[in-house]
């Protein structure tokens, strides 16, 4: 694994025709992320901004192939295995393994009755993964549609072989610096945040966010300034998340990047489920607040 800082970055999933993946605007998607987002590795189907859980089974596959084509191997990319069962896991990893990916991501789950596991479950859970795959693991660490791993228990997960990185999403800095000290800075994995506390992240020796587009461009370019020690530059583009996304995520985070990415002309089209609708004057502001930051306008693909 590189380890310069980097992004992990997951496309968003276009929708057509009820339901069905827009396999032109993925392909497109793809291209601007590798030329814009300069991503470390795409993520297929591993995050809920993503919207896989809105595909069948076979659907899933689907997103999963045509990902890893479309980038062509110009990128290693992470598939997203995630399930609370971990033979179904483990046969999306047989599926990504022979699909030819680099790496599995994979969420720790609650328990299916829906509480919080114990660290000896989550540690049968990964154990199993890692003795019957070979490829690294991206720990993905969500509370809400996973479990609230506690610190410690963390720090324990990643001491497996099999872990190489792990993403998490608490956006604590407490939190960040101790798992950045104890993971990162021991050796055990590659620690990723997210694209609210990138540069924090940075500064303290993580490893970098995970950030789907557009947003995943802001991140690059901050992740660019901080590599050549412009600091300040830095500082200016990591403020552009103060408000972007965050005054619109009423509509939920796929939503409102969808909604960005029409704005910048590069369509992936509507959320695949039922969400908030945007009304013009929202549609607008979002507009006009992604006029003032650093992010580049395709043509207009709708």
């Amino acid at each position: 694994m590189n380890a310069a800082p980097g992004l992990l970055v997951p496309p968003l999933t276009p929708f057509i025709d009820g339901g069905k993946i827009d396999h032109p605007a993925l392909q497109r998607e793809i291209s601007y992320i590798l030329e814009h987002c300069i991503p470390q590795m795409i993520v297929a189907a591993g995050v809920e901004a993503q919207e896989y859980q809105c595909l069948s089974p076979e659907g899933r596959k689907e997103l999963i192939r045509a990902t890893i084509e479309y980038v062509d191997g110009r990128c290693p990319v992470a598939v997203g295995v995630s399930h609370p069962s971990v033979d179904a896991a483990l046969a999306l990893a047989e599926l990504a393994s022979g699909a030819g990916a680099d790496a599995l991501q994979v969420l720790a789950p609650r328990t299916p009755s829906g509480g919080e596991p114990a660290l000896s479950t989550l540690l049968t859970y990964f154990g199993r993964i890692e003795a019957e795959v070979t490829l690294p693991i991206v720990l993905y660490l969500n509370p809400g549609p996973g479990a609230d791993v506690a610190d410690r228990d963390t720090i324990e997960l990643c001491s497996l072989e099999g872990v190489g990185l792990v993403k998490e999403s608490s956006r604590n800095m407490t939190r960040i610096g101790l798992l950045i000290a104890e993971i990162e800075q021991t050796g055990l994995a590659h620690y990723y945040t997210t694209m609210q506390v990138l540069l924090p992240s940075l500064l303290l020796g993580g490893s970098g966010a995970a950030m789907p587009p557009p947003a995943a461009e802001l991140g690059a370019k901050t992740i660019a300034a901080f590599q050549k020690g412009a600091y300040e530059e830095a500082g200016r583009l990591q403020r552009q998340f103060q408000r972007f996304p965050a005054l619109w995520m009423k509509h939920g985070l796929a939503a409102v990047l969808k909604e960005a990415m029409s704005c910048l002309g590069r369509s992936v089209g509507d959320p695949c489920s039922p969400v908030l609708g945007w009304n013009t004057e929202e549609s607008l502001a979002l507009c006009a607040e992604l006029d003032r930051l650093d992010l580049t306008k395709g043509e207009n693909n709708d």
